[in-house]
């Protein structure tokens, strides 16, 4: 497939806003959706619409059998042991507090919980709510000067044998890549229960869960392609097994009675309620079209085009980069002078190009940086070098209006 005819299926790209065509640079966000994953979903409501696992009717058999098969191919796509493993959420956050909220039998008074400082909230909040319950004490992992996760410091940490490690593959709001199979095996070795973060990684990088070693691994279907609202948290079996649920209800039960209730086995004991059915099986869909793509390449021209837009923006003057590494995975983070993110990307809007300014969900690394927010332009499959050099032209007519 080539570009083009990559491009081509992303409908939302070929729209113009304000009489200019659509540059979308907020991919990191979420990413635009290809024609097979509407095309999937649309034909579940149109021809399977029934809840699945609960009727004998042949619609809910084929919902059902359309939704067990992206547990499959889930399995295969991160190299899960067993399909078990797999529970379907409905994004990286319930699935975080999912984890956060079944280990609370296992934490006690004192037990240390490592956050890299990089952290979105997501992978923060839910295990402040966790210390809170159980006395546990929250201590995040610095970072260098460099804003990667401080290796040296992180080892002295692990010395205090920390019950749970909490990390990001990739920073949502850097793009920074850690080493992650070395830093899971470093707190493994400490002791610690891992959770990966890898909702910016999935559809960027291949993902093995069992060579990386993690206990936990979560992720979003929106950021690969797929629909919003589902999300994918993967656990060691044996693990996994172990969280108390979160949500209870219907189909998480074998039976019910006014004196007791009997939880179902895995995965149905982590899924309460009717599933976001049609979302499921868009992710299917969107694994499946990442799985189509010569993804060797695909990596490749995504590591030129932020090398390209690292260049361009450090030939400006008045642009402050953050966390601008040659080998960052998506994303990069910038300000232009003192001026206030949020106008930079207002005004960029204004010529087409859709890119993120805040402080990324991830307001202690906004803190650590010294900053309050900053914009975030990031790149998916369908970003060309021509979308690149229109960011950089607009953000040159912005720095003109606004330091001129």
């Amino acid at each position: 497939m080539d570009f083009i005819q990559l491009r081509a299926q992303f409908p939302t790209l070929k729209q113009t806003l304000g009489g200019y065509p659509l540059c979308y640079l907020d991919t990191a966000a979420t990413s635009q959706k290809p024609k097979q994953v509407l095309a999937a979903m649309t034909r579940y409501y149109e021809n399977d619409n029934a809840n699945v696992h609960r009727a004998a009717h042949q619609l809910s058999s084929r919902a059902t059998t359309q939704y067990e098969a992206v547990r499959d191919n889930l399995l295969d796509f991160i190299h899960a042991k067993q399909r078990e493993e797999i529970i379907f959420t409905h994004g990286t956050t319930e699935s975080i507090n999912l984890v956060a909220y079944g280990l609370t039998q296992h934490i006690n008074a004192g037990d240390i919980i490592l956050i890299d400082t990089s952290a979105h909230h997501a992978n923060i909040v839910p295990w402040q709510e966790l210390a809170k319950r159980t006395g546990a004490i929250i201590k995040p992992i610095p970072l260098t000067s460099e804003y990667r996760l401080d290796e040296t410091a992180y080892d002295t940490l692990l010395q205090e044998k920390p019950a749970i490690v909490a990390l990001n593959h990739v920073s949502n709001a850097l793009g920074t890549l850690n080493p992650i199979h070395d830093l899971v095996a470093r707190a493994k070795h400490a002791g610690a229960l891992t959770l990966v973060d890898g909702a910016q990684a999935i559809a960027h990088l291949a993902v093995n869960v069992q060579t990386m070693g993690c206990d936990f691994y979560v992720f979003s279907a929106h950021k690969m392609y797929g629909p919003t609202g589902v999300g994918v948290l993967y656990g060691r079996i044996e693990i996994l097994d172990t969280l108390t649920p979160l949500m209870t209800g219907g189909e998480m039960i074998t039976s019910v009675s006014f004196d007791t209730t009997q939880f179902n086995t895995l995965p149905n004991r982590l899924e309460a309620g009717t599933p976001p059915i049609a979302e499921v099986i868009g992710l299917g869909a969107a694994t499946d079209f990442i799985r189509q793509l010569p993804r060797v390449d695909i990596a490749k021209q995504e590591e030129q085009l932020l090398h390209y837009l690292h260049i361009q923006l450090r030939q400006m003057s008045d642009i402050t980069l953050y966390g601008a590494n040659d080998n960052n995975i998506g994303a990069v983070a910038f300000n232009l002078a003192d001026e206030h993110h949020q106008d930079v990307a207002i005004l960029l809007d204004q010529q087409g190009v859709a890119i993120r300014a805040g402080h990324h969900c991830a307001m202690p690394l906004m803190t650590s940086l010294g900053i309050r927010g900053c914009c975030r332009a990031s790149i998916g499959i369908y970003t060309s070098k021509d979308d690149i050099d229109r960011f950089i032209k607009a953000l040159e007519s912005v720095k003109e209006l606004l330091l001129d």
